[in-house]
């Protein structure tokens, strides 16, 4: 009879997850199973368990996408990793390795990629099946609940500055200055660069002048495109959207100076409003900026493992995973929430 293990299940969209008891993968040749320790929580999990986007998860399915623990076992062929290794499982869990874009290190957009807690079950059990090829390897000292948050609101902020293509001494706007955007703030000042963080929540902006910014505004009482300009002369050189929200992505489009770039990392459901005048006229690039890529992700746990980026956490047991969510969708997580399988 096989071992069995706590998963948390979404098995039909838009409701609660169930706590269920799963088989415990079996590593086949070139796989690997890890022994959960944390799992960080990401409104991408909301979007997934209620099926807001296009391409929509197989059910039944088991969300997560920042899942870190220990290696305990690996099937024929694996020599990337042992057991004993400490591990995360991120949103890319794989890709094909030989098309144009894994070629050219671009492997997020490969067309065979697979998704952690998406296309294949994730970080929400006691055990994950993983392709060790597409692991991140969490450096030492770096504890699995530090890192959690690091392997997809970190490389995905940190991507996102890189892509925003902003040089140092220059202003990077950030939107949104919760999850993702604190640890963007962090990165941000980390690279040199001038931070302005926006967002409706006086306690989120708050947060993000103690963690370095230089500016912060408050979307609901002030027009930030009018204070930028205010401020410091113009829009910002960069932006950087990571707010799930249709009106804070055409605020990022008023933000972006002449010649800036705007980056989209948020996800939310619905068509883009450009303003298309603005963008011709003012030479802007917006640019979606998906995840990140291997190298980007060992780059991003650097940061942190030096304690120069640290992820706000709190800590919760699996089985508070459907309040976990409905905290999420109410805008009450302030920074991140992080499944501690310690808890139980």
């Amino acid at each position: 009879m096989a071992l069995k293990m706590q998963a948390a299940v979404v098995e039909q969209f838009g409701k609660p997850l169930v706590l269920q008891e799963w088989d415990i993968p079996t590593p086949a040749a070139g796989q690997i199973v890890v022994k959960t320790e944390a799992c960080g929580v990401c409104h991408t999990d909301l979007h997934a368990a209620k099926g807001d986007w296009p391409l929509k998860p197989k059910l039944p399915f088991i969300p997560g996408h920042e899942g870190i623990g220990i290696v305990v076992a690996v099937g024929a062929g694996v020599t990337r990793v042992k057991e004993g290794d400490r591990v995360g499982v991120p949103w890319l869990f794989s890709a094909c390795g030989h098309c144009e874009y894994c070629l050219k290190a671009w492997e997020t957009v490969c067309a065979q990629a697979q998704f952690g807690g998406y296309t294949m079950n994730g970080g929400f059990a006691d055990y994950i099946l993983a392709d060790p090829d597409y692991v991140a390897h969490i450096p030492v000292g770096l504890s699995a609940q530090q890192a959690a948050p690091i392997i997809c609101a970190g490389i995905t902020t940190y991507k996102g500055i890189k892509e925003a293509d902003v040089r140092p001494g220059e202003w990077i706007a950030i939107s949104g200055a919760g999850g993702l955007g604190h640890l963007a703030v962090q990165y941000a000042k980390v690279m040199g660069l001038n931070v302005c963080a926006i967002d409706i929540d006086d306690g989120k902006l708050e947060h993000a002048k103690k963690l370095g910014a230089d500016l912060v505004i408050n979307a609901k009482t002030s027009d930030p495109a009018e204070v930028l300009k205010k401020e410091i002369g113009g829009g910002a050189h960069g932006v950087l959207v990571t707010a799930p929200s249709l009106g804070a992505f055409k605020q990022g489009v008023a933000m972006t100076r002449k010649l800036g770039t705007c980056v989209l990392v948020g996800l939310p459901p619905g068509e883009f409003p450009v303003p298309l005048f603005d963008v011709v006229a003012n030479c802007i690039t917006i640019r979606g900026s998906f995840v990140g890529t291997r190298q980007d992700m060992a780059e991003a746990l650097s940061f942190a493992a030096a304690g120069k980026v640290k992820a706000d956490i709190e800590l919760q047991p699996l089985s508070a995973i459907n309040r976990i969510f409905e905290r999420l969708e109410h805008g009450e997580v302030p920074s991140r929430v992080v499944i501690d399988f310690a808890k139980g």
